[in-house]
């Protein structure tokens, strides 16, 4: 079982398939590396796909202290994954808690990254809704402390933006609620309230996302509701990106309609690699229609 160790000393387990230009996956809260599989299968036709649990999450090392889990630290365990892997500069991708880490990463290290994909990212960033976020993140991690994953996450599986992913894929969905169900109680707990509750605001980092020219893909679910207003949010703020809202698609838009998602994130990373992706056009955001008729 492969695994590299991070420079805190946590294994983190990682699975590897292809060869060629590296592409790098990260998880969302309620996944794991296995949420990858249509995408390594996808991917290593033609790129050196890697897909890694973060820690918290079998089999990688569950640290039992509350002050291994941050945003900072999930951004660094990426960045210790490129690293050892010599993998530098890579694509990553990073869905919901993955995506905040990939954000993050292109802030922090955009020298290891070759493009960023942030996926259903957004959850709690919205103005006006951080102690909202903040209480819910508090309530679920109780739960799950108290009632243990396995059964909390029979509730968890149901949120409101994982509905229509079982409307359409009964059988993707089921697999979706067995693997979840099959994370670590305390790993899941001390994730949900050291980086889930204490991440940053996405709109608290506007300056910082304004300076950074890494190319970068947005992707929304338009049955997502809490990450559209942040999806746009990104678009306006990063002037090397680009916004995708999948349509019927909830928050796990990568296995509830795996060929759209990789058709497209295949098409951005086309581009990238073939040195046509560029900065927004400043003239495009002046607000009008008919050239000369807008207001500065």
């Amino acid at each position: 079982m492969p695994t590299i160790t991070t420079d805190d000393g946590v294994e983190l387990h990682y699975e590897e398939a292809g060869h060629g230009t590296p592409l790098v996956f990260v998880h969302e809260f309620a996944g794991d590396a296995r949420s990858w599989e249509p995408q390594m299968r996808f991917f290593a036709r033609r790129y050196r796909c890697i897909a890694f649990n973060a820690r918290g999450y079998p089999p990688s090392a569950v640290p039992h202290d509350p002050a291994a889990y941050s945003q900072d630290r999930a951004t660094d365990d990426i960045a210790q994954v490129i690293e050892r892997l010599g993998l530098a500069p890579a694509h990553v991708v990073g869905l919901s808690m993955g995506a905040f880490a990939t954000l993050h990463l292109g802030l922090r290290y955009p020298h290891l990254a070759r493009s960023l994909t942030a996926a259903g990212v957004g959850y709690g960033a919205a103005p006006g809704k951080r102690d909202q976020f903040r209480s819910e993140v508090d309530a679920t991690a109780d739960r799950i402390a108290g009632e243990g994953m396995w059964k909390m996450a029979r509730t968890y599986g149901r949120g409101p933006t994982r509905l229509v992913f079982e409307e359409k894929d009964p059988r993707g969905y089921a697999e979706f609620m067995s693997q979840l169900a099959e994370h670590d109680t305390d790993g899941a707990v001390l994730t949900m309230r050291g980086v889930q509750r204490e991440r940053p605001s996405l709109f608290d980092l506007e300056a910082e996302f304004r300076r950074m020219k890494l190319p970068t893909f947005i992707v929304c679910g338009d049955e997502d509701d809490p990450t559209l207003e942040p999806g746009l949010f990104l678009k306006r703020a990063i002037a090397t990106s680009a916004l995708l809202v999948m349509p019927r698609c909830g928050h796990a838009m990568n296995i509830e309609d795996p060929d759209g998602f990789n058709r497209a994130v295949l098409d951005f990373i086309t581009w990238v690699d073939a040195g046509r992706w560029w900065e927004r056009n400043p003239a495009t955001l002046a607000g009008g229609i008919i050239a000369g008729t807008s207001k500065s």
